[in-house]
């Protein structure tokens, strides 16, 4: 059985993706705008989280290797959350990695 890998159609660069889908003008408006605040929320959570293993790491005056032994992943990764690439990581990641440095995370809505 062959499976069908034809690329039909390829959205543009800053195409409302929700209006190529088929949705009307202002509700595709209104879900990209969410959409995009919603990716703004995580990225910014995420840049927290890294914040606070980077100011872990500087106050302990690890180096990045020490580091990744500690958190239990590659130096590259612990590059990775010092110059922020969020990206690169899930909340879930970082939260571990937090726990791990005795660091726990706690959730407040507000």
């Amino acid at each position: 059985m062959k499976i069908d890998t034809d690329i039909r159609h390829v959205t543009k660069p800053g195409t409302n993706l929700f209006r190529e889908l088929g949705f009307p003008a202002e509700e595709a408006a209104r879900l990209q705008a969410a959409s995009r605040q919603q990716i703004n929320d995580t990225r910014l959570l995420k840049e927290q989280l890294m914040s606070e293993l980077a100011e872990w790491i500087a106050q302990h005056h690890l180096k990045q290797a020490e580091a990744a032994e500690i958190l239990m992943v590659s130096r590259p990764r612990v590059s990775d959350v010092v110059n922020k690439k969020t990206a690169k990581f899930t909340i879930d990641t970082l939260v571990e990695m937090l726990s791990r440095v005795g660091k726990p995370v706690r959730l407040a809505i507000g």
